[in-house]
């Protein structure tokens, strides 16, 4: 007998490659539901044939969501069960998904999660970096200076750091983060998590950036960064950006002030500004 419930949003994690990672829980609520919301139903469907599941599906991706979501609240306020899924791995973790759950909780109707893959997670467990506290930051800005900018204010974030990023784009975010945190700070390329050609490479970012550069192979499929937090050494550039920081004001606006001693210090400009 089926642990579906009528009327409920069950949130069902997919897996990021592997196929055979869907779990016994998940195949038996996307079976059991009334339809299933995806991604990108051409994607969806051979995973779904792979395990006997038949259930008709409706699209729900970034371009059609915001009309999507009524028509789906009204089934499910009708009594109907509905599954979200993305293109891989937990649905809303840089994926559609959001507003569903959003207006669905404002209906008072249920929302379960059928937990799962997750890249991020999954990148996380393999990187060897600090994992009792850490950001995830989903993608980048594409922009060179947006994305730099971001990067400039994430600089003295002591926790680890885990980005999503493109194939096309790895290799000039990796020279960014070595730009902006340092070559010596240890970073991670998680790529192609549990499909055939799956990578995972630890290095200071000086030599991770050559060494991507250099290969083809590590620009391709998708990708995971992770990097180190700030630690000491850069707790030490910040308290000294600071020290110099109050003396320049004293003498120059706050943002010349800042602008110099991030230059003299190394320490990022934003976390000049204290008190």
């Amino acid at each position: 007998m089926s642990s579906v419930q009528p009327g409920c949003l069950w949130v069902v994690a997919t897996p990021i490659g592997h196929r055979d990672d869907l779990s016994v829980r998940a195949i038996e609520s996307l079976r059991a539901v009334a339809v299933i919301a995806a991604e990108d139903t051409r994607h969806s469907r051979p995973l779904l044939l792979h395990h006997g599941i038949d259930t008709p599906l409706i699209a729900l991706h970034e371009h059609n969501e915001r009309d999507a979501v009524e028509a789906i609240v009204r089934r499910l306020a009708a009594g109907d069960s509905v599954a979200l899924i993305s293109d891989a791995g937990t649905p809303l973790i840089s994926d559609p998904g959001f507003r569903l759950v959003r207006a669905a909780r404002a209906a008072g109707i249920r929302c379960v999660p059928v937990p799962g893959p997750c890249a991020a997670i999954a990148a996380l467990s393999v990187a060897g970096l600090p994992s009792d506290r850490f950001v995830f930051e989903g993608f980048l800005p594409p922009k060179a200076a947006a994305r730099r900018g971001r990067l400039q204010q994430l600089a003295g974030e002591p926790r680890t750091l885990i980005f999503y990023e493109s194939s096309h784009r790895v290799a000039e975010s990796l020279a960014d983060m070595r730009d902006v945190f340092g070559g010596e700070r240890e970073a991670v390329l998680a790529r192609e998590l549990t499909k055939l050609f799956e990578t995972v490479i630890g290095e200071p970012l000086a030599e991770l950036v050559a060494r991507v550069a250099a290969d083809p192979d590590q620009q391709r499929g998708e990708c995971v960064l992770l990097v180190a937090g700030c630690g000491e050494e850069a707790d030490a550039k910040l308290a000294e950006g600071r020290r110099i920081f109050a003396i320049l004001r004293e003498e120059l606006p706050p943002a010349k002030a800042a602008k110099l001693a991030a230059a003299i210090s190394g320490a990022p400009r934003k976390g000049l500004y204290v008190g």
